[in-house]
């Protein structure tokens, strides 16, 4: 290969690792759009808001669930592990109403036992609830890291 075709090929090679830079530089966006991790959404007449994970940001965090339930003695329990505190000292629990959709919920705890939260109040049985990521979701939702 002659000096003039390796000064060509040189060229060619440095501008197109440099072109996202020069693109940068001048104001354009280089890098290829990718879907979002996350979304939040305003919940319309409350102070609450939706949040939507992409499926890998769901792996990534790992969120796990469990469930509200009603016991024989017919107080509402969800898993101690679904209570999240906020910098008030309000108790809050992630539900999972949907596929990928997480909303915070107010609980107001009577007692916990082990593993177990008795509620006084709190979403119905049935519910899915958060065990496993809710200080992350608590993140993305109040805007933490932005």
């Amino acid at each position: 290969m002659n000096t003039l075709n390796r000064l060509g090929l040189v060229t060619l090679v440095l501008g197109a690792s440099l072109s996202p830079w020069a693109a940068m530089a001048a104001g354009g966006v280089a890098l290829a759009k990718t879907a979002a991790a996350s979304t939040v959404e305003k919940i319309n007449g409350s102070a609450l808001k939706k949040i939507t994970l992409s499926q890998r940001a769901a792996e990534r965090l790992d969120i796990k669930t469990g469930q509200v339930a009603v016991n024989s003695s017919g107080i509402m329990t969800a898993p101690y592990g679904a209570l999240l505190y906020d910098r008030n000292g309000k108790t809050w629990a992630y539900t999972n109403p949907e596929p990928l959709v997480y909303v915070r919920h107010a609980v107001v705890v009577e007692s916990i036992k082990g593993g177990v939260a008795f509620l006084k109040e709190g979403p119905p049985a049935g519910t899915v609830v958060v065990v496993v990521g809710a200080s992350e979701l608590h993140g993305i939702e109040s805007g933490v890291g932005h």
